[in-house]
């Protein structure tokens, strides 16, 4: 993964130049993707909440990562709670203002920032992760987290609220999509609670919610490609047939060309007379899901499928 184009400091930030106030408004850019904008969350109403409720379960031997801290609000709320907070923060200025907050306080030897793209950023170790999270990486946040090791015990994050139903979409409903599958085949996910426009300084266009996402320890045994490689194929048209799904335009070949692959790796002979679609065909039927639809079809369906292209090399 490439390296950040990032700094990190613990003590107080020496700049070259006068200090810059921060952005208008108040606005984060903690995790690149353009360095979009995020709006500050009012902890006066809400932060102290997310820090007592159970939904975080703060110890503290913890090490916490938050990302996106802004000028700090809920950053001096979580580090008495804790051993140390680890702040991935984009925007110089407010890394500043962070620092700025803990000077002089036993809070400061507990604080480290990063100054960078968190989606690009070499991670330390941390338990709990906690964001206000930057509507353009909220895709990009989930994965980075479900990815990392050792495995994180939680992460409580503030999500734009389509997005978060998403992820807490169960099979046959309206929002049940490959991003809730891939996500909750890795964790369980809990949506937690509402959080209104009028809770941000300046209100966004759209309502929040906050989720907790707990990584699955041990992880399933899945290659993630893999998974992926199979939703892509079912939810392009969820409310189709798996048969109807497996027959469109470009599937039979990429399978085709898969399955050659792994015969000439496994040193299998593959026959002059081999059709390709029959073969696809009789995995789904032995399956039991030619005619299941990607709309009702929970993670261990989806995995029951996988498994059986596996058996069959692809």
């Amino acid at each position: 993964m490439p390296k950040a184009t990032s700094q990190t400091f613990t003590r107080p930030h020496a700049a070259s130049v006068r200090p810059a106030k921060p952005k208008q408004h108040g606005e984060s850019s903690a995790a690149g993707a353009g360095g979009g904008k995020n709006h500050l969350f009012n902890t006066e109403r809400f932060g102290q909440h997310i820090l007592t409720n159970p939904l975080a379960n703060l110890k503290p031997t913890d090490v916490v990562l938050e990302v996106g801290p802004g000028t700090g609000n809920l950053t001096v709320r979580i580090l008495p709670a804790t051993r140390k907070v680890v702040a991935v923060e984009m925007d110089p200025r407010m890394a500043a203002e962070v620092q700025k907050r803990v000077l002089g306080t036993p809070q400061q030897k507990k604080l480290e920032l990063i100054i960078g793209d968190f989606v690009k950023a070499d991670l330390p170790y941390f338990d709990v992760c906690i964001s206000n999270t930057p509507y353009q990486i909220s895709s990009p946040i989930v994965f980075r987290l479900l990815s990392h090791r050792p495995l994180i015990r939680t992460a409580v994050l503030m999500f734009q609220r389509e997005f978060a139903l998403r992820l807490v979409a169960t099979p046959g409903s309206k929002m049940w999509c490959r991003l809730a599958a891939n996500v909750q085949l890795y964790a369980r996910v809990e949506h937690i609670m509402k959080v209104g426009k009028g809770n941000f300084r300046p209100p966004p266009q759209v309502e929040s919610s906050v989720v907790r996402l707990s990584p699955r320890d041990p992880p399933p045994p899945v290659r993630f490609e893999e998974f992926d490689g199979l939703n892509r194929v079912l939810f392009t048209r969820m409310n189709k047939t798996v048969r109807a799904n497996f027959q469109a335009k470009g599937v039979k070949e990429m399978l085709e060309s898969n399955y050659r692959t792994w015969c000439a790796e496994q040193g299998v002979i593959i026959p002059d007379e081999l059709d390709f679609k029959a073969k696809v065909e009789t995995i789904l039927i032995e399956a039991g899901h030619a005619e299941s639809r990607a709309a009702k079809m929970d993670v261990d369906d989806l995995l029951n499928l996988l498994a059986a292209f596996n058996e069959a090399g692809m």
